[in-house]
């Protein structure tokens, strides 16, 4: 288990980043042979981008509850997730097509993802009593005192009052 950062800290990139979540939700519990291989493609995925960060992905975390399943991911740039998504040696488009000739719109398993392109100092984080989680386990940890104390703060004073 990782080891707790017991003080109030903040994460901070140099430059923007993207935040992409994806999941699927199991909805028909009986037709495993339907959500099994989606549910076991993303893993495939993961171990391919860590091996090769060149790729572009920076990390991902895994969320349970099932029936949903979602991964957070944060990416260096949104061209490098969509290069990874088209790339043709990959292993996300066998598995979309695979996904769409097996389950496309019956219903069985549902599929969905968000992303979001991040600007330098557009966002904010805080961390407490936490290994390092989410952006934190990217970005360069700092001690949230001073001018990174409040959220407003964190996010460097770039929105509108």
């Amino acid at each position: 288990m990782a080891r707790t950062i017991n003080r109030r800290v903040c994460a901070e990139m140099d430059g923007g980043f993207v935040v992409f979540l994806i999941g699927m939700r199991v909805n028909k519990r009986w037709k495993i042979w339907k959500w099994l291989p989606v549910a076991t493609a993303m893993p495939k995925m993961l171990i391919e981008l860590g091996k090769q960060s060149e790729l572009g992905l920076l990390h991902a975390e895994n969320q349970f509850s099932f029936p949903n399943l979602t991964v957070t991911q944060y990416w260096k740039s949104f061209e490098a997730l969509e290069a990874y998504a088209k790339a043709r040696d990959a292993a996300h488009l066998p598995a979309w097509q695979a996904f769409n000739r097996a389950v496309a719109s019956n219903g069985d398993v549902g599929i969905w993802h968000e992303t979001y392109v991040i600007e330098p100092g557009k966002y904010e984080n805080i961390y407490n009593n936490m290994p390092p989680y989410g952006l934190g386990a990217v970005g360069r940890i700092i001690d949230a005192v001073g001018a990174r104390q409040a959220a407003r703060q964190r996010v460097k004073g770039k929105v509108a009052a």
